[in-house]
């Protein structure tokens, strides 16, 4: 089955060559020249590309948007912009971020690594010890008891960024930057206390968790 990718670029040459290229490589490809009723068709896609400078919303609130109503679809950023901190606000939800200009070449090389890890890990279940999520209901269930586990906003937002980076330790830094959008500040408590009721939620013994790993002096990881 020919995998779809949403492409969101207003630049008609660049979005013309993209989008013939990817179809002879045999993918199924809706270009939109805005951000605009991208939320309506992301459900139907396996991966988006999102250029960043857009007419109206920009690609980085575009993407963000995406990523809540889609968390386990991987999003791929393409911009002329070369600056650390574009990259880094771009790679605080996408998936993967290339620089213009860039080879076909390398775009198709990108885009067949976040499709092969995307469905080795946004499945429509994940098994994690004792819980099962349910990317598709967006759903948390203890399968020994059968009951949901209810996470807030929060809480859910960090789940899901382990997810999207499974077996990967995480720093703090990166964490809160990625769920809040805002710079973290050395000596704030604010991401340890919410990942300790995460884990009374989710771990069969917060005291010594298993899902959640503390990486001493470094940050956090799930193993997948």
């Amino acid at each position: 089955m020919r995998k779809r990718i949403l492409y969101v670029e207003d630049d008609v040459e660049i979005g013309s060559w993209v989008k013939e290229d990817l179809e002879q490589r045999g993918y199924e490809v809706t270009w939109l020249k805005s951000g605009d009723g991208a939320g309506t068709k992301v459900q139907e896609h396996d991966l988006v590309i999102l250029d960043v400078m857009l007419p109206g919303l920009d690609g980085f609130t575009v993407g963000q948007r995406l990523k809540k109503d889609a968390p386990g679809l991987p999003v791929l950023m393409l911009s002329a912009r070369t600056s650390v901190e574009d990259k880094l606000q771009g790679l605080k939800f996408a998936d993967d971020y290339l620089v213009k200009p860039f080879h076909p070449d390398e775009l198709s090389a990108r885009i067949e690594v976040l499709l092969r890890r995307s469905g080795q890990t946004a499945a429509a279940i994940i098994r994690l010890g004792h819980i099962l999520v349910n990317l598709t209901e967006n759903r948390i269930t203890n399968e020994q008891t059968g009951e949901e586990i209810l996470l807030t906003g929060k809480q859910y937002q960090i789940f899901m960024h382990f997810l999207r980076h499974p077996n990967q330790i995480l720093t703090k830094e990166q964490i809160y930057e990625a769920v809040w959008g805002e710079p973290y500040m050395e000596g704030d408590k604010t991401l340890m206390v919410h990942i300790r009721h995460l884990r009374e939620k989710i771990e069969l013994n917060p005291g010594s968790p298993e899902i959640i790993e503390t990486i001493r002096g470094i940050g956090y990881r799930v193993k997948q």
